[in-house]
């Protein structure tokens, strides 16, 4: 009996152990189990953050990749610009000079057409080109000895000059070459028209002598006797006053 008892004692106590040990094995598992899912879990977020790091990275890389592309086609740009900026600036710097050729050009042909001074028998006038150019070709006419072309330039001068500063020359000129051409009336007339005008021009003196040659050459003496003693009266310091004295010393 107690033999039985003894051997229910250490059933019981092995069957208890074993239970034990059973229970110990299935914690343990429990724990490996968990284990290694934490594991697992953690090995798979690293992992995710692993793939995450690197598509960050790629896309950090295509960033700076696209960043330096528009850097450098901005760089671009800028060169690009630079130079159109070079080129706008030569082309204002060409314009600038052309227009201020055109501006010296228009001016010059506008001179050629605007009044001046003269200086003309010693008196400063003003003159339009074409009227001092128009003066200067009847006297050069004049002087060459075509006495008939220079009186008929003198005379349309004047007509289309009336007011001319060169009117008092032109008189003088035009009495010489009527003169020349035994004109004497005419010559006389437009010789004292001269005088009359301007009796302080240069070339009054002379003006007043030519009257007395012409009166001489039309054979009133008398005429010429009055009009050498007026020349010498009224400009005795003259050139013409001192030929008139002569003059007059053969007429008497």
């Amino acid at each position: 009996m107690l033999f039985r008892t003894a051997a229910a004692v250490v059933a019981i106590v092995l069957a208890f152990n074993a239970h034990a040990a059973l229970f110990e094995d299935d914690e343990a598992r429990r724990a490996i189990l968990d284990l290694r899912q934490k594991v697992d879990a953690s090995q798979q977020r690293t992992t995710d953050d692993l793939r995450r790091a690197v598509d960050d990275n790629a896309q950090l890389r295509r960033s700076v990749l696209d960043l330096s592309n528009q850097i450098e086609a901005l760089r671009h740009e800028i060169a690009t610009l630079r130079g159109q900026n070079e080129q706008l600036s030569r082309a204002i710097s060409d314009t600038q000079r052309g227009q201020k050729d055109l501006v010296q050009g228009v001016d010059e042909r506008l001179r050629k057409f605007e009044p001046g001074k003269v200086l003309v028998d010693g008196k400063e006038i003003v003159a339009e080109p074409a009227e001092k150019q128009e003066f200067e070709v009847a006297l050069a006419t004049l002087r060459k000895g075509d006495f008939a072309a220079a009186q008929t330039g003198f005379v349309s001068f004047m007509k289309r000059y009336p007011q001319s500063g060169y009117r008092s020359s032109a008189l003088f000129w035009l009495g010489n070459a009527q003169y020349a051409l035994r004109n004497y009336q005419e010559a006389v007339t437009n010789f004292r028209a001269l005088v009359t005008a301007e009796p302080d021009h240069i070339r009054a003196p002379e003006a007043l002598l030519s009257i007395a040659n012409c009166q001489v050459e039309l054979k009133d003496l008398k005429s010429a006797r009055k009009t050498l003693e007026d020349l010498v009266k009224a400009y005795p310091q003259s050139e013409a006053a001192s030929v008139a004295k002569g003059r007059l010393t053969k007429l008497k």
